[in-house]
């Protein structure tokens, strides 16, 4: 028996995968998918994703293969500068195709001793009080204590369960691939450049080696969007918006995506847990999706861990839904309302416009960038500091950087004050003891997802708020 299978080989999946590894979680991933899609929906990663990198020690992989963009621009495609003196050491979004970040993690993954199995279809599933059957497409039948469904969109597990998805359907559709082009690279820049000032669903950008990545918006909303679209249709679309379809040939890959907007009811039915767009599905503004499902994954596997070990505290595995659903809630909010501003209709036009304004107040541009990278996300964990709740940023210590002691995905205290203890908890949480000349605090207990769930001076105190996520004492 295994004690956990994910549903699902994607960037959710395979960060899933690698968390519950660090803490020796037996672990299988089942992908339907025979080889590695090339297909790249995403094209980069925000700055809380990019901290979390950084936490486990994988920022330096996923910065030899990337490159760092300013953060302007990115909510609606305002044309904004990114604010000054954001809570982060990361101010900035690195550029990565999904097809690198999917490598990353899946090698990350099964470097830890994650077994990762593709062609594998999930097709039934049934649980009950010891563990979770998984039926697979060749009749394979496999067990594990919990099951957790990463397989996109169109879940499989999700429909298994019967958990709703309500939301609106897709209204709006965009033709995405990469191709060649006959064009000049400075005539399809100024063409672009000028079909971008009135359509900013359109682009058309080089990506490398000749092939240009295309974004265009469709005729309509296919009824299969599983189905994808032909050269000829991208070129037609493209002849429609920019008076020319660019000389594009030799497709590399073509596909659809759509705007729906849809929230799973639960994010677990007993054993079975459900991540990223199996959860959640929003419109493309901003490019938050991928980041949305690795920073579910972040949340989700040490508290899933623990329930395997049995040292997770009453209430724990439910956390996730509670902490994970309100936030994917507010970046459908965020997303539908962006979409709303890139119509062309004289109503969201004059909503733009005074967008527009406000933004140019830096206060007003700080709260919307810090909501698409996801820095401004507070969990409620009740009353207290003002950092309770909060993701740490990474700070300098004397000896050395706060994520740097973040690898292994246990608890921290950093304590500035060499007086607390976390004797009975050592074996779950690592005690710091140095200071920092950016945090203000006495000392600080971090979950292992780097959320702040303590911060003060007094030991009584501290004793009372470790059992809350790490458990009982032992010893």
């Amino acid at each position: 028996m295994f004690d956990v299978i994910i549903a699902g080989g994607g960037p959710t999946g395979s960060m899933l995968a690698g968390e519950l590894r660090l803490h020796d979680v037996h672990v299988l991933v089942l992908e339907k998918d025979a080889e590695p899609t090339r297909i790249a929906r995403s094209l980069g990663l925000h700055v809380r994703s990019i901290e979390v990198m950084d936490q486990r020690g994988l920022l330096d992989r996923f910065l030899a293969h990337g490159q760092k963009h300013a953060l302007g621009g990115y909510f609606a495609g305002f044309a904004k500068p990114s604010p000054a003196r954001l809570d982060t050491a990361h101010a900035y979004i690195l550029g990565i195709p999904q097809t690198v970040t999917d490598r990353l993690l899946a090698e990350r993954a099964a470097e830890l001793g994650a077994e990762i199995r593709r062609g594998c279809e999930l097709v039934g599933l049934s649980q009950d009080d010891h563990g979770v059957t998984a039926e697979l497409a060749d009749g394979t039948r496999l067990r594990s204590r919990y099951l957790v469904g990463c397989d996109g969109g169109r879940s499989t597990v999700r429909k298994l369960l019967g958990v709703g998805f309500p939301g609106e359907p897709a209204r709006a559709e965009w033709l995405l691939g990469e191709m060649e082009v006959t064009e000049d690279p400075a005539t399809v820049a100024a063409v672009v450049a000028e079909v971008r000032k009135t359509h900013r669903g359109f682009g058309v950008g080089p990506i490398g080696d000749g092939v240009y990545r295309a974004v265009v918006p469709a005729e309509g909303v296919a009824e299969d969007r599983t189905v994808p679209p032909t050269l000829e249709e991208v070129k037609k679309r493209l002849r429609v918006f920019a008076g020319t379809d660019f000389g594009a040939h030799s497709p590399r890959w073509l596909s659809r995506f759509g705007d729906a907007t849809r929230l799973a009811e639960r994010y677990r039915v007993g054993r079975v847990l459900l991540a990223g767009d199996a959860a959640h599905v929003h419109p493309p503004m901003g490019g938050q999706g991928l980041n949305l499902g690795v920073q579910d994954a972040f949340n989700l596997g040490w508290k899933l861990a623990a329930e395997v070990g049995g040292r997770a505290p009453e209430g724990l595995l439910d956390s996730y839904h509670a902490e994970r659903r309100p936030v994917a809630a507010d970046v459908l909010n965020s997303t539908r309302a962006q979409s709303e501003l890139m119509s062309l209709e004289p109503g969201p036009q004059a909503v733009r416009r005074l967008l527009g304004e406000l933004m140019d107040f830096e206060e007003v541009n700080r709260y919307l960038i810090e909501k698409i990278t996801a820095i401004g996300v507070r969990y409620d964990f009740g009353e207290g500091h003002e950092l309770i709740g909060r993701r740490m940023r990474d700070v300098g210590l004397k000896r050395g950087r706060l994520y740097e002691l973040m690898r292994g995905g246990r608890g921290l205290l950093l304590d500035q004050t060499g007086r607390l203890s976390v004797a009975g908890w050592a074996d779950r949480v690592d005690h710091v003891v140095d200071t920092s000349e950016e945090l203000d605090v006495p000392a600080v207990l971090l979950r292992p997802d780097g959320h702040v769930a303590w911060a003060g001076d007094d030991q009584q105190d501290l004793l009372s708020r470790l059992p809350t996520w790490f458990g009982a004492a032992v010893g």
